[in-house]
């Protein structure tokens, strides 16, 4: 069983198949508390499901992209059986964790995009940095920034793990906070290895849940 928040279908608004449609499994749970939060409605509550019952609920959009995301999904020990089932049906599965977790053991089909916490989220301290180890050519790394000092932060923890030589790296502002203009022109002047990445679901939508 999985305590489920929500699954829908939209455009995946971040990573590497921006754009793509896309069906969200959101599982229920985290134990963080991010400043920046924007899912937090997904903390509590959620609904009871079996796995067979998200596995058909996916299916009904017969997608060929599906994301989970939480929350924190790995707070659900059931969440790997679901990536991997997920990946058993062929269909291109990404994992959406924070970086608090451990990532080993999550099926190797399964692409983890992995968010590394910067100081103004208040939860640097909860980052497990053993899992860079273990991060694969297929996975993402995202900081979000929300000023100068997240900034400075993240572009020396790409340097202290070599991150752009192990996987895709993406820096993200805090919406509505940091102007992505600002944060482009940071990256060029540095020439990082790095992709921006703006959210494209609160540009559509605005950040309303289940968008």
């Amino acid at each position: 069983m999985l305590r489920v928040t929500e699954v829908f279908y939209s455009l995946q608004g971040e990573a590497r198949s921006v754009g793509c449609p896309t069906v969200f499994v959101r599982l229920t749970g985290c134990p963080l508390r991010c400043s920046y939060c924007d899912t937090a409605y997904a903390f509590h509550g959620g609904t009871r499901v079996s796995l067979d019952d998200v596995l058909e609920r996916v299916a009904q959009y017969a997608p060929r992209y599906v994301c989970v995301t939480g929350g924190e999904p790995l707070a659900q020990p059931a969440c790997r059986t679901l990536l991997a089932r997920l990946a058993d049906r062929g269909y291109a599965v990404s994992l959406e964790t924070s970086g608090a977790l451990d990532i080993a053991d999550i099926d190797a089909r399964v692409s983890i995009v992995m968010d590394l916490k910067t100081p103004s989220s208040g939860e640097e301290a909860r980052n497990r940095y053993a899992n860079v180890a273990l991060l694969r050519p297929a996975d993402q790394v995202k900081f979000v920034i929300r000023d100068r000092a997240d900034y400075e932060w993240s572009r020396a923890r790409l340097a202290e793990y070599g991150l752009a030589d192990r996987c895709e790296i993406l820096f993200s502002p805090v919406h509505g906070e940091l102007d992505p203009t600002t944060l482009a022109d940071w990256i060029l002047a540095e020439r990082l290895p790095v992709r921006l990445q703006i959210q494209l679901h609160k540009l559509l939508w605005h950040g309303a849940p289940g968008r």
